[in-house]
């Protein structure tokens, strides 16, 4: 092939990249990727459509709820991860998530939306677990309806983490429920 046609080539499917995208992913190639979940610790969620969340946010031009619902995973399987004793399973399945703040319609520049951070709009995650030991057998299980209304006036470790407020209170429950918190 001469350069020329080598160079059309690539130009022809740097176009039809641009143009069309990546190849989609295959069921397990997308699944692998969307997986955080470890042999110690798993977490799943309901139909996010239904959270309170995503039937407020969602008109408004707000991140997918699988976004903020992968970074809750990763930081639950990461510091109940270190937390639990070897050998015992936590499972956890989030059933309701309300963002800190509230979307307030057309008070950003050139008419977008903006979520309002106030002490009056708390983050709020209801969640049910269950652990077991090693053995299968069931030693905890519940159903908690985590709120933070103090979320302001605690301060903050990382103002630049859209979900800092309710990383914490993710953290501040797998300390009281299950032990001590790892570090980040």
């Amino acid at each position: 092939m001469n350069p020329i046609d080598s160079n059309r080539t690539f130009f022809s499917l740097l176009c039809g990249l641009l143009l069309f995208g990546s190849p989609p992913l295959t069921h397990a190639e997308d699944a692998a990727k969307k997986s955080y979940n470890s042999d110690q610790v798993s977490v799943s969620w309901t139909d996010p459509a239904q959270f309170t969340e995503a039937r407020y946010g969602r008109p408004f031009r707000q991140p997918e709820p699988e976004i903020w619902l992968t970074e809750f995973q990763k930081l639950v399987v990461k510091q109940a991860g270190a937390v639990l004793p070897p050998g015992q399973h936590l499972d956890v399945t989030i059933t309701d998530v309300d963002l800190a703040g509230q979307v307030e319609p057309f008070r950003g520049s050139a008419a977008t939306d903006v979520r309002v951070i106030k002490s009056i709009y708390p983050p709020e995650i209801n969640l049910s677990y269950t652990l077991t030991s090693a053995d299968g057998q069931v030693i905890g299980q519940g159903e908690r309806k985590l709120r933070d209304a103090a979320f302001l006036d605690r301060g903050s470790a990382s103002r630049s983490d859209s979900y800092r407020f309710e990383k914490r209170l993710l953290s501040d429950w797998i300390s009281k429920e299950f032990g001590k918190r790892s570090n980040k």
